[in-house]
This record gives C-alpha cells, sequence and structure tokens, in this order.
C-alpha cells in the first residue's frame, strides 16, 4: 500500500467524491484533463453525492487525524462487498434452523444493507481522505479504480450458490462496462462520466432488494441490463463531448 487513493485530478477514475462532492478528471497523460460538463455530475443516486459527501465530513476529519491511511479504506470497502455477497449466499442456510423465514429474510436484508452501505461509505470517504490530507498518488487511483471494480465483482459473486452461472457472469461482465466507457472518455480527455441510470450505488440498491425479496434472477437480469444501458448512455455523451478534431498529445492520440 502506498498510503493514498487517488492521484492529483484524478479521483473520478476512482469514483470518489472530494469534500465538495465533485470529481476531478485525468487526461490522456495522467495530467488533469478537461473537467466538462458531464465529470462532476450523473443521472440516478449519484446526483445525491455532493449531499452524502458532506455528511461524511466529519468521519473524513477524524480519519485524517488519526492519519488513516486511503488505501486501508479502498481495502475496506472490497472487504465489505465480500461480507455482503457472503451474507446473501450463506446467512439464510446458517439461520434456517434457529430462525423463522421472516426473521431469517430481514436479518440477511439488514446485514446485507450495513455491507453495502459501508461499502458505499469507504468508496466516497478514500479519495477524499487522500486530498484532504494531501496524499494524492497515480499509484492510489489505480488501486482505488481496481478496489471499486473488485467490489462489483465480488459482490455479485455472492449469487453464485442462488442462480445460474452463465446469469451470474452476464450481471458481472456488464457491471464493469460502464466504468471502462467512462475510464475511455477520460483517456480521451473528455470528464469523468459518473452515476447511473444504473452505476455503482443502484447496483448495491438492487442486491439489497435481492436480499429482501429472493428475486435473483430478476435482479440479475436487472443489473445487466441497467449496466448496459448506463455503458451506452455515457458512450453517447462522450461521443457528443468529444465530436470534433483534438490536437495530438506526446503521440498518444491516435495510437491503438
Amino acid at each position: 500500500m502506498n498510503g493514498s487513493s487517488a492521484s492529483p485530478g484524478s479521483a473520478g477514475i476512482a469514483e470518489s467524491a472530494g469534500s465538495d462532492g465533485s470529481a476531478g478528471h485525468t487526461g490522456p497523460s495522467g495530467s488533469p484533463g478537461s473537467s466538462g460538463s458531464s465529470g462532476s455530475s450523473g443521472l440516478g443516486l449519484y446526483a445525491l453525492k455532493p449531499w452524502y459527501a458532506r455528511k461524511l465530513s466529519g468521519v473524513r476529519g477524524a480519519l485524517a487525524r488519526r492519519e488513516v491511511s486511503p488505501d486501508a479504506l479502498t481495502v475496506a470497502g472490497v472487504v465489505c462487498a465480500a461480507g455482503a455477497a457472503a451474507a446473501l449466499a450463506w446467512l439464510p442456510d446458517l439461520l434456517r434452523p434457529q430462525s423463522p423465514t421472516l426473521v431469517m429474510t430481514l436479518l440477511t436484508t439488514l446485514t446485507v444493507t450495513v455491507l453495502l452501505a459501508a461499502r458505499l461509505a469507504f468508496a466516497n470517504l478514500d479519495g477524499a481522505l487522500a486530498r484532504d490530507t494531501d496524499r494524492t498518488t497515480r499509484r492510489g487511483a489505480l488501486l482505488n479504480e481496481l478496489g471499486d471494480r473488485a467490489a462489483d465483482l465480488v459482490m455479485l459473486a455472492g449469487f453464485l450458490p442462488l442462480a445460474p452461472l452463465w446469469l451470474v457472469a452476464t450481471a458481472a461482465l456488464a457491471a464493469t462496462l460502464p466504468s471502462w466507457v467512462s475510464l475511455a472518455g477520460a483517456a480521451a480527455g473528455a470528464g469523468r462520466l459518473n452515476g447511473g441510470p444504473v452505476g455503482k450505488t443502484e447496483r448495491c440498491v438492487l442486491v439489497i432488494v435481492a436480499a429482501a425479496t429472493g428475486w435473483w434472477t430478476p435482479i440479475l437480469v436487472a443489473v445487466a441490463a441497467g449496466s448496459v444501458l448506463t455503458a451506452v448512455t455515457r458512450g453517447v455523451r462522450l461521443w457528443r463531448e468529444l465530436g470534433g478534431k483534438a490536437p495530438a498529445a506526446r503521440g498518444e492520440l491516435g495510437i491503438r
């Protein structure tokens, strides 16, 4: 670990809001790129991120005073996602001998909800803490981005004992598409797009609904279809934003 969670101007790559809830951008060379109108805003529940970041400002201050590593928060988010997956997959079986069905469902749903809420909080805090404490590095940005993707995949792995493998794999693959589209846009110099209609927060909400209802197949279909829709929506917005010929930067643009 390098004790950081985002590089200067690249916190948007990690989808982590700063103290004001805004996200930064990174151009093709790793330097701050164009912010664009789309980089600091998003559709769906992402619109609540500035409010959420303000609510967490006290927590950020406490973490900063204790010199907590932003990298540790990134890892903690992945651990929480893994815990939610385990609760979704196995907690009902562990509780079945002792608990009636309704109690079992409520306990499972509550556990999954708390762990995924913590996962989202850590995803918000890591990059913001790195910026607040001047511990931003490019390695931290890489770790943060990988942590977000790992958390999504681990979370959806909780469906493996509950639904067909092909459907879980399809939903997991689709869930990565919006971020790859946004990263491609950021590499081309556009603003880093975030949010829905089915982004990271909405996927967590859908998993909570699955825990509460047992609708494994419909929820996975919704995750897959919604993620593809989100990727297409971001792609269309980026295509419009990147219209026109851009000057080459250090021979990078145009290389495939």
